[in-house]
């Protein structure tokens, strides 16, 4: 045989990057889903350790490097949403631990929620009109009258809304990813919003098997923390298995996506440094004073923590109400994206 007819293997073709990214999301949603399933408590011990306090940290450093040097137009917008989030931060701590002083019967409770509720549905309003008056082309006249109708059922049923809130708020995430894709890495765009799409399915499937499984064992105070904060103690008749593996699925995506996609797709530089954010250019005085931000934030990282190591159960009510502070921070910036 001539050396003409040889026919050497050809070295396969590298696997792109779109497809390693597009595989390790699916890898993630199915991880996080068999954890979710099959051992939902533990694994909601183990996620909210490792990531609660990290993510926070990443978060911060990503709004700083979206933050714009100088405001201009957006001054209004920005000092309502900066102004509004640490007031009803703020509040919202203080009707918990205030309730829990003076030992609130179910109506006080449900008047202090009905309250917040309204403040923050105002506040969200207020931001929506503003930021449609920046751009004619946003007609969002309507946010006014869907805004008071949500604020009549919220008097109605309070706690609705805040357990809309707390499994709306994961799915945040994963649309800051989406616009951080389409800006950075558009060839990853259609491999990530498959794997989008593959979200409902598998909660529908995740609802579909645990629908009909019994209440999660153990009387202990974290369990309660745990299936109260995943609504147990709302939706009577429903099983807490289903109610905190659905949670923790969904909290679970919301992690990875600031610890681990945010990073790898949004930042110019090291996740330490801030040379991507305007704000840092503006000024020496405003870059040292990020970095203090930055510094400040790992040391709330660490306390945290310590604070895990040392009292589980009370570090994870703190956490979950002091963490608000983030969820409010979210919704200025979300709003500037569209």
């Amino acid at each position: 045989m001539s050396s003409s007819t040889l026919s050497w293997p050809v070295a396969a073709a590298p696997i792109s990057t779109a497809r390693r990214f597009t595989g390790a999301v699916l890898a993630v949603l199915a991880a996080a889903w068999l954890l979710a399933v099959q051992c939902p408590l533990g694994f909601s011990i183990v996620a909210v350790f490792l990531f609660a306090g990290p993510h926070n940290w990443c978060e911060c450093r990503y709004f700083l490097t979206k933050m714009p040097p100088k405001w201009g137009a957006l001054r209004p917008y920005f000092l309502t949403g900066l102004i509004g989030v640490p007031l009803l931060a703020g509040l919202s701590a203080l009707f918990h631990f205030r309730g829990q002083a003076w030992g609130w019967g179910y109506d006080e409770w449900m008047f202090s929620v009905a309250l917040w509720n309204t403040l923050f549905a105002l506040w969200l309003a207020t931001l929506v009109q503003m930021r449609s008056r920046q751009n004619p082309r946003r007609e969002w006249s309507w946010i006014w009258p869907v805004v008071l109708i949500l604020i009549a059922l919220n008097w109605l049923w309070p706690l609705a809304w805040s357990l809309t809130m707390v499994y709306v708020h994961p799915l945040v995430a994963l649309w800051f990813l989406d616009r951080e894709i389409a800006r950075q890495h558009p060839q990853w765009l259609k491999g990530y919003r498959t794997c989008l799409a593959l979200v409902p399915v598998l909660c529908g499937l995740l609802i579909w098997r645990l629908a009909s499984q019994p209440d999660l064992p153990g009387e202990d105070m974290l369990s309660r923390q745990i299936t109260n904060h995943a609504g147990a103690g709302i939706l009577s008749g429903v099983s807490s298995h289903l109610l905190v593996s659905l949670h923790v699925f969904l909290e679970m995506l919301h992690y990875a996506v600031w610890v681990i996609a945010m990073p790898l797709v949004g930042l110019a530089a090291a996740p330490w440094t801030l040379a991507d954010a305007p704000l840092a250019r503006r000024s020496p005085v405003w870059k040292i004073a990020l970095y203090g931000v930055l510094c400040l934030g790992a040391l709330v990282v660490l306390g945290f923590w310590a604070s895990f190591l040392a009292d589980y159960p009370m570090t994870r009510d703190v956490y979950f109400t002091v963490a608000l502070l983030h969820v409010l921070a979210e919704v200025p910036f979300l709003l500037r994206t569209l």
